[in-house]
């Protein structure tokens, strides 16, 4: 509340007390200079070292989407930290599509969409399909939107050397703002091209032109092209070029990755051959976009999404995992390990070497790798039990597999996850389920996901095939 008016706060004052008043004026604005000279080194300490973190920490950013085979969703507003780590839990999903740039979006404004976001999202497993969409085609009856966003040229001249110097631009816009965000060179870029009349000539030759520049232009500064559009046309549009169905498209570059909007309900990469041909953007280069916009709720978190099926690179391919410089320690059956004879040679000598190897990697072995159960490894069951809280015997059975077997951190893993982590939870419930004998291969389909919806069940957790938190602690504290 302000202080009360008095007849003494209210009377003239002199000249000397003017004086005074401006004397002290000066005094607080120099103080206040003075104070933000100071500050200001350490504000813009504080802003570089903000920049300095986002910089460090997208400098670890792989190439997106990489190699993936599941499902993903796009939405017009990339979403919140909190709706993201939700959905991961949550949904089948791990793609997601996010504009980045183009004057003809809807969503320009993206407050979501920072370095950190990105960097967080490819750290915890999501595989990111950045989104273009700019100047559409000529005769689309739904562009342009805004004063600002004009449509493709689709003036002949010059072999539409308008429209190629359009696709050129955007190309650089794309990568411009793609890399403001941590997404790095050799991550694929998609423009959007929405429906428009494929028989409308000078329109359909423009658009081809505006997409082949579009190509060599991310080719040129090291990004994958990719093109999303409807199957009956720009789809359709562009397998006409590969296929050379006409003189004229000899020479001309077409997109490294189709993103096919085919809203047909089924969650695969096929389409009707009348727009696209059975082999073409096969193997590995394919996504389709096979459901609209609806609403869906995952974990009490609503988005309005389209629903994705990816198909790219070599999805189901788990990069190479060495231990103890070749040991295997993959097995269809996890058998108990104990001192059988007077000499300690175990029968089933692979199973002990694969002990061994795993307990020397956890730092409890230093002994030489072979069949032999000798009193070195008796110590260092001993010492690995009591650290891990449980009663110590000779015996080497079901429960110390599961736990060594999972140790570790716990990323998210569900259909379409791929590499070391998923050949934990393989094969640990391979230890946990000795009937189940699930192939250990690193990547996460149909039946690993199975396989985690019975093992929840069976522990009290709900029914699905995704390996969250309570998955992992399952796995990692076994009931037995």
């Amino acid at each position: 509340m302000p202080a009360r008016l008095t007849a003494t706060s209210r009377r003239r004052p002199t000249p000397s007390r003017l004086r005074l008043l401006a004397g002290r004026s000066l005094a607080v604005a120099a103080t206040g200079a003075l104070a933000a000279s100071l500050l200001a080194p350490l504000q813009d300490d504080a802003r570089g070292g903000a920049d300095r973190a986002e910089q460090a920490l997208a400098s670890t950013n792989q190439p997106t989407p990489g190699p993936f085979r599941g499902y993903g969703f796009d939405q017009c507003l990339a979403p919140t930290q909190r709706a993201m780590d939700t959905w991961l839990s949550h949904s089948p999903f791990l793609a997601v599509g996010i504009y980045i740039s183009g004057n003809s979006r809807a969503c320009r404004n993206q407050p979501n969409l920072t370095p950190t976001w990105v960097a967080t999202q490819l750290q915890r497993g999501w595989h990111l399909l950045p989104i273009t969409l700019g100047p559409q085609a000529s005769c689309s009856t739904r562009y342009p939107k805004y004063d600002d966003d004009p449509t493709i040229s689709p003036n002949p001249d010059n072999n539409y050397a308008r429209a190629r110097s359009q696709g050129r631009r955007e190309a650089e816009k794309a990568v411009a703002a793609a890399q403001a965000i941590g997404i790095v060179p050799g991550s694929t870029l998609f423009y959007d091209l929405e429906a428009f009349d494929l028989g409308n000539t000078r329109c359909r030759e423009s658009a081809i032109r505006f997409v082949h520049a579009w190509t060599n232009r991310l080719h040129e500064l090291k990004y994958v092209s990719g093109f999303y559009s409807s199957a009956g046309s720009g789809i359709k549009m562009l397998d006409d070029v590969r296929a050379r169905r006409s003189s004229a498209y000899v020479g001309l570059s077409v997109p490294d990755r189709l993103w096919i909007a085919r809203w047909d309900g089924r969650a695969n990469t096929s389409v009707s051959t009348d727009y696209l041909a059975s082999t073409a953007w096969l193997p590995g280069a394919r996504v389709k976009q096979y459901l609209g916009g609806h609403n869906e709720t995952w974990g009490g978190v609503t988005i309005n999404i389209d629903r994705n099926y990816l198909d790219l690179g070599r999805a189901t391919v788990a990069p190479r995992e060495s231990h103890c410089g070749g040991v295997d320690i993959d097995f269809p059956v996890y058998l108990g390990v104990s001192p059988y004879s007077t000499t300690g040679r175990h029968p089933n000598g692979p199973i002990t070497i694969a002990l061994k190897c795993l307990l020397t990697e956890a730092g409890y072995f230093d002994g030489p790798l072979n069949r032999y159960y000798g009193s070195g490894l008796r110590s260092a069951i001993h010492r690995w039990q009591s650290d891990h809280d449980m009663t110590r015997t000779v015996h080497w059975r079901r429960p110390h597999w599961m736990v060594i077997l999972s140790e570790g951190d716990r990323p998210v893993q569900k259909r379409g996850s791929l590499g070391d982590d998923v050949r934990r939870v393989q094969r640990t419930l391979n230890a946990a389920a000795p009937g189940l004998r699930l192939p250990i291969t690193g990547y996460f389909g149909r039946d690993t996901s199975n396989a985690v919806a019975s093992y929840r069940v069976e522990v009290g957790l709900r029914k699905t095939g995704i390996v969250e938190s309570s998955t992992w602690t399952a796995l990692q504290a076994p009931r037995f």
